[in-house]
């Protein structure tokens, strides 16, 4: 078979160059060849990958949580649990080294797909010259078929760039999200192979996890019924259990009081369980209560009554999203056993990081709040205590709940401490392994899984794509043996980690680590060793008794650093957020949008907004009793909308869930132009004058401004879809399409603030090379 892709598209072929028949006058004077059709070797397994993100190595009940996942659990007793399977410790590197087996930063992916700063290990893409999983295998004739969450693209506008989408990377269909993450009731953006999902609203009962598990089972059953023969490589990339947590009132419900007794005692009962299920040595020591600074996490004796009440719905929430996982991993199964397919289907299960931290000491209602310069308040989440997990709030947990769900580690999703990067890892084949139920404890990384597919295939590792060669060798290997043989040998001896200024290197059993504290200086005193074999929660450090075996880490790590293109290291000055490529520049011009256009993607929509004044003129006509959005951008995460109900002119604000109106009174029959005149703060919110037909009609001052990635939906014009701005619309009203006409919506960028781009990045990159 070959070991390259596609084919090179500089040397077009002559006339009849590389065929085999021969050419008479005539069709029947002549023969006719064919070349051999890609089929995959005989025997070939179904490969199905379950990426489930931000769950926590304790997280499931075959490792030993209280939460019910009894379908996982049954897979885990017929094949088998990997103890210590590491991952990079943050979503899109991960999903990176998985397709690729390549490290992060080799493939550019050094970081989530949300920054782009300019340098060749953090791109926000995978590299031309990587070839993912779904390329090998569809070169290879299996059909490629992928659900959920991508993440390793660049913010874009829809029309383009392509080139690291999934169909462009190798999958035959695609369903699913290419952001971070989204709303579980309402998706902020749903694409089906190229293009967007049109949807104005979705019912009621709807859920994501429900939604693109039904996708999966329909793409296989189609894919089995036109070509039986055929094997498929399906990967399933949940959005689940990502903030924002959201489940289903049912689900929730089932675990309503099971988290009143607190994280301690929680990660304590786990703890014990996972020493009764073998998935921890009896031995090894719980490590303690993360107390890290800027890290740490209160005891649950000295909550507040209000505090213990709100932090135990989160988890309660979250909770209810695992066992959805676990319901819909159920459904997948069960329709591969109808088809005849699960026996002979090879199924890898895992996470991409450990349990997330995002929601640092006290959680949120509102998940863009906590990622952005306002603080929550306890207080207003209790008052939205029965919202919490519906479609209304964008929760998420306190980090106590993430140190729980790493129990028996240290620390967190980005760290590179084995809290943020050893996860559960499952995996069934009924016809290939032997052991049903049993452990395995190599060390293994996510660079391994696609050496292992290679292998359990029988295809070599490419050399070229499209005619470019490839970076290799893989940086993974094979771990297929473990399949047969607990006592398989280790063929993946040492690896570097590193997110966001965390180090780590890992040499046969040995680990030299480090907690960076951003914005302080980089050097060998930060870093910690610990002999793993003997030690794995990482609670002794040995840097005095092992000076020699430290130096030897800490170099082995900069040797990785400058082989894999690991530099620059983010020193914590967030300059990597805004620092960004003179090509976007055009997402900040100015820009008219007519009725019947879909929703404007989401980071254009943000340029011309962000840190910055702006107006918004809305030209259209009105007759009494018309009724309806004019303009809308955002949803129940925040945004803002401008409206017409019950003769009344409304702006209305959501300020990460807190609401403000402007009545702009009511409007004479007739055309009008209004504008949303917004002057940015030196204290980051907006004052707003609300003009019609060019006279002042209402004013307000210090409206939330929006920071990061909200507003989370894009500017709608004549209709407030999926997602509302203002509930309370939506709840009286739907959509709530405008009745009479509008001519256009004008949005023009004025002068940004200062705390836009232009003016924080000379500021930040000096604060930052004091660190250099």
């Amino acid at each position: 078979m070959s070991s390259t892709l596609g084919t090179d598209p500089t040397t077009p072929p002559g006339a009849y160059q590389g065929w085999e028949g021969r050419v008479g006058r005539t069709m029947a004077g002549s023969d006719p060849w064919w070349a051999e059709a890609a089929r995959a070797p005989e025997g070939a397994p179904n490969i199905v990958v379950v990426l489930v993100d931000d769950l926590g190595f304790a997280d499931l009940g075959c490792y030993g949580s209280e939460i019910d996942t009894p379908h996982i659990d049954r897979m885990a007793a017929e094949g088998l649990r990997y103890l210590n399977f590491h991952v990079n410790p943050m979503c899109s590197p991960t999903r990176a080294s998985l397709l690729t087996g390549l490290n992060h930063h080799d493939v550019g992916v050094g970081h989530v797909c949300h920054s782009d700063p300019g340098f060749p290990g953090y791109t926000a893409e995978l590299t031309e010259h990587c070839a993912t999983m779904a390329e090998i295998l569809q070169a290879a004739g299996y059909a490629t078929l992928m659900v959920g969450k991508w993440h390793l693209c660049k913010d874009s506008n829809l029309v383009g760039p392509r080139h690291s989408w999934p169909l462009q990377r190798g999958f035959d269909h695609y369903y699913g999200i290419l952001d971070g993450f989204t709303n579980f009731h309402h998706p902020h953006r749903l694409i089906r192979d190229n293009s967007v999902v049109r949807t104005d609203r979705y019912p009621d009962d709807y859920y994501f996890t429900d939604d693109i598990t039904d996708e999966a089972i329909a793409m296989v059953r189609e894919q089995k019924a036109a070509r039986p023969d055929q094997p498929f490589f399906l990967y399933l990339a949940h959005g689940a259990v990502h903030a924002p947590l959201q489940a289903k009132e049912a689900d929730m419900t089932k675990y309503r009081g099971a988290y009143n007794a607190g994280w301690d005692e929680i990660r304590d009962r786990r703890y014990r369980r996972q020493i009764e299920l073998g998935i921890v040595d009896a031995g090894t020591t719980l490590a303690p209560r993360n107390t890290e600074e800027g890290n740490d996490v209160t005891p649950w004796d000295e909550l507040s009554p209000v505090q213990q009440e709100v932090f135990a719905r989160y988890m309660e929430v979250f909770a209810a999203m695992v066992d959805n996982v676990d319901q819909n991993f159920g459904r997948l199964r069960g329709a591969l056993e109808d088809l005849g397919e699960w026996d002979n289907t090879l199924v890898l299960f895992t996470s991409d990081n450990g349990a997330s931290r995002e929601g640092e000491d006290t959680g949120c209602s509102q998940y863009f709040e906590i990622l952005s310069p306002t603080t929550g308040d306890v207080a207003v989440d209790h008052a939205r205590l029965d919202l919490l997990g519906g479609p209304q709030t964008l929760a998420h947990y306190p980090r106590g709940w993430a140190m729980a769900g790493n129990t028996p580690f240290r620390l967190y999703k980005c760290n590179t401490h084995a809290g943020g990067h050893q996860v559960a890892m499952i995996s069934s084949w009924p016809d290939g392994l032997a052991d049903p139920g049993g452990l395995r404890r190599q060390y293994l990384h996510i660079t391994d899984v696609l050496p292992t597919v290679l292998d359990v295939v029988g295809l070599p590792a490419p050399s070229a794509r499209n005619g470019a060669p490839l970076k290799g060798p893989l940086a993974g290997a094979s771990f297929a043996a473990t399949f047969t043989d607990a006592g398989a040998p280790e063929h993946h001896p040492e690896q570097y980690y590193e997110q966001q200024g965390h180090r780590g290197f890992y040499r046969q059993g040995w680990e030299a680590v480090t907690l960076h504290r951003p914005m302080t200086p980089f050097g060998d005193h930060e870093w910690e060793v610990y002999h793993l074999a003997e030690d794995p929660t990482e609670m002794v450090d040995l840097s005095d008794a092992e000076p020699e075996r430290r130096q030897e880490l800490i170099d082995a790590w900069e040797a990785a650093a400058h082989r894999y293109q690991v530099y620059p290291l983010d020193e914590g000055s967030m300059l990597k957020f805004v620092q960004r490529p003179p090509s976007e520049q055009v997402y900040e011009a100015p820009v008219r949008i007519t009725p019947g256009t879909d929703t404007l993607e989401r980071y254009r929509s943000m340029k011309l907004i962000a840190a910055r004044s702006f107006t918004v003129d809305t030209v259209f006509r009105y007759a009494d009793g018309d009724a309806g959005m004019l303009v809308a951008h955002g949803d129940q995460g925040g945004g803002y909308a401008l409206y017409i109900d019950d003769g009344e002119l409304v702006y209305c604000h959501n300020g990460y869930g807190h609401m403000r109106h402007l009545s702009g009174g009511p409007p004479a029959p007739g055309n009008h132009t209004v504008r949303l005149a917004f002057t940015i703060t030196d204290g980051f919110a907006w004052d707003l004058r609300i003009l019609v037909d060019g006279a002042e009609v209402a004013a307000g001052e210090g409206f939330t401004g929006m920071w990061t990635m909200a507003p989370f939906e894009g500017i709608d014009v004549g209709i407030d879809r999926r997602s509302p701005v203002s509930w309370d619309i939506y709840r009286r009203h739907g959509p709530f399409p405008y009745t009479n006409t509008i001519e256009s919506v004008t949005y023009t960028p004025g002068e940004p603030g200062r705390m836009a781009s232009i003016h924080t990045t000379r500021i930040l990159k000096e604060m930052g090379a004091r660190f250099e």
